[in-house]
């Protein structure tokens, strides 16, 4: 609900407070007083548009106007605020500052906020009705989410949604897996020649450069197997180091026995050295041997290297591209081969769930179609002792071109305020007093679809009195028990069934606002019934206002 708004250099208002109570809070004054400013400055708070009605007090520099609520845990607006990431907990402050030159400025709990998101966190707490206010329920966007409400069917709507998005998933993989056929079948016979190409290629990673290296090694054979040879006979020769080392041991064997103790660790070293000679000579000599040049060996490493090369400037891509570019022809052909049935598969997909679909959304339809003759009924119920006796409330049904996420048809609340007249939006064909009064029918026979934190009526009762004024408090009060309700209006019958009463006034072109103590309430509605000389009478009349609109209560027993 909303416990408290408060005002400051907005058109005549200097300053003001309201705090407000559950149930229904009433604004009386004359004409002119400047109640209504209340409701916009209420508005502007909650993202509606700055303008004459709504614009800085003549010599101040900024207005601003601040609304507190405190919806339950559930309310959709907390969700908002989770949703852009915003402290959901607790009260929920909307604020505007409007500068003298018409910028303004956007808080929510303190922080700086966009415009857009304040109207949305606005829209879900507080929906206001009033002369010019097509808002609320005669915005066409919001009759489908409300007869979905009334009708307790929003399960169904929301697995409708969720079908629908199925739908669509398997719509879109169909179509990507036909455009893939089609692409592949335009280039079947490349596809197969490449694929066939690669395959009989059969290039891998790295093949060229390992194959570069032994081609390289092969071409300089000749030359290599020189220097190796040159290095073994440095070994290996009879001046080599291998005949030096064993000359060397040769003289130290023939040492006597004290001159070999002594040179003991010479001789083991020389050992040590003759022993890696040879090794060194072997690995020479194998090498040599394998530098055997082979013609065709090297002949048949350039034919594979020409062929590696040729293939990838043909692709125009690296040769180490060649496997990957040969598996994806591959897929492309088996594409060719299977691509017709993984289509018809997935067109079969698509009926199923077009199907599936279609079965909950027609389910949807039947409800929607219940659903919209109980609201015409309620509604009707509640038109006559409102003056609205020749007006015809309809909920249309109208079946859409193709199938949607919201189900098969567009929902619209429509009117006829004239016997015989054709059917048409509530904002085009109601006006004036009709308007404020057809929310109000329309809203008590929606009271459980998903109220509002707050309900705003402004002059709802204009241009009635008597009986009608009666029956659009009744409605009210009734209205109030489940919804907090904020309404400006002349009728003492109605103000009579206030929970809580404030009184604006007007003073030296500033607006004043006064909450009203149970003496100076009655005070107000004997004014409200004689005019500015208040008799005896109309306090009594008073008096028998206030009690015929207070809830008797049940004896006990």
């Amino acid at each position: 609900m909303l416990t408290a708004l408060t005002v400051r250099d907005i058109v005549l208002i200097e300053s003001s407070a309201l705090e407000f109570a559950p149930g229904l809070n009433v604004l009386t004054g004359e004409t002119g007083a400047g109640k209504s400013i209340l409701l916009d400055a209420l508005g502007l708070a909650a993202g509606g548009r700055a303008g004459a009605r709504a614009g800085v007090r003549p010599g101040a520099t900024q207005g601003s106007a601040i609304a507190v609520f405190d919806p339950e845990k559930k309310h959709p607006a907390r969700a908002l605020l989770r949703e852009s990431a915003m402290e959901a907990d607790g009260e929920i402050i909307l604020r505007r500052v409007i500068s003298a030159d018409g910028r303004t400025r956007a808080f929510v709990n303190d922080e700086p906020v966009g415009v857009a998101l304040l109207r949305d966190l606005g829209a879900a707490l507080v929906e206001v009705h009033g002369q010019a206010d097509d808002r609320g329920l005669f915005d066409n966007a919001t009759h489908r989410r409300l007869l979905d409400a009334f009708g307790n069917h929003e399960a169904l709507a929301q697995d409708v949604a969720e079908r629908f998005a199925k739908l669509e998933t398997a719509r879109a993989e169909a179509e990507e897996l036909r455009r893939a056929a089609a692409a592949a079948q335009a280039d079947a016979e490349y596809t197969r020649h490449a694929a066939d190409e690669l395959t009989a290629l059969g290039a891998e990673e790295g093949e060229e450069a390992a194959i570069t290296a032994a081609r390289s090694l092969l071409m300089n054979a000749t030359k290599i197997a020189e220097d190796v040879s040159a290095a073994s006979a440095a070994l290996s020769g009879e001046r080599g180091a291998e005949a030096g080392l064993a000359s060397a041991l040769k003289r130290l064997s023939r040492m006597n026995e004290e001159a070999r103790k002594a040179a003991a660790a010479a001789e083991t070293a020389l050992e040590q050295a003759y022993a890696l000679t040879e090794d060194a000579r072997r690995e020479l000599d194998s090498l040599l041997a394998s530098l055997k040049l082979n013609p065709r060996e090297l002949e048949k490493k350039e034919e594979r290297l020409y062929a590696l090369r040729d293939a990838a400037r043909k692709y125009n891509v690296q040769p180490d591209a060649l496997p990957r570019l040969q598996a994806e022809f591959e897929a492309k052909r088996e594409s060719l081969e299977t691509g017709g049935s993984k289509v018809k598969a997935a067109e079969a997909s698509v009926e199923q769930a077009r199907e599936t679909y279609l079965a909950a959304a027609r389910k949807l339809s039947a409800a929607r179609k219940k659903a919209a003759s109980d609201l015409d009924a309620a509604v009707a119920t509640e038109l006559t002792p409102l003056k609205l006796a020749h007006a015809k409330f309809r909920v249309a049904l109208d079946p859409l071109e193709s199938e949607a996420a919201n189900g098969l048809e567009r929902v619209a609340f429509e009117v006829a305020t004239v016997e015989g007249a054709t059917f048409g939006s509530l904002a085009k064909i109601a006006s004036g007093g009709e308007l404020a009064r057809f929310s109000l029918a329309l809203k008590v026979a929606l009271s459980e679809a998903s109220p509002p934190a707050a309900l705003v009526f402004d002059e709802v009762d204009r241009g009635v009195g008597g009986a009608v004024a009666d029956a659009v408090g009744e409605r009210l009060q009734r209205l109030a028990k489940t919804t907090q309700v904020l309404l400006v209006t002349h009728s003492p019958q109605v103000a009579a069934r206030a929970a809580r009463h404030f009184r604006i006034t007007r003073l030296d072109d500033k607006t004043r606002v006064h909450m009203l103590t149970d003496d100076e309430r009655l005070e107000e509605l004997a004014r409200m019934l004689s005019g500015a000389n208040v008799t005896e009478e109309a306090r009594a009349a008073a008096r028998r206002l206030i009690a015929e609109a207070t809830p008797k209560r049940k004896k006990r027993a």
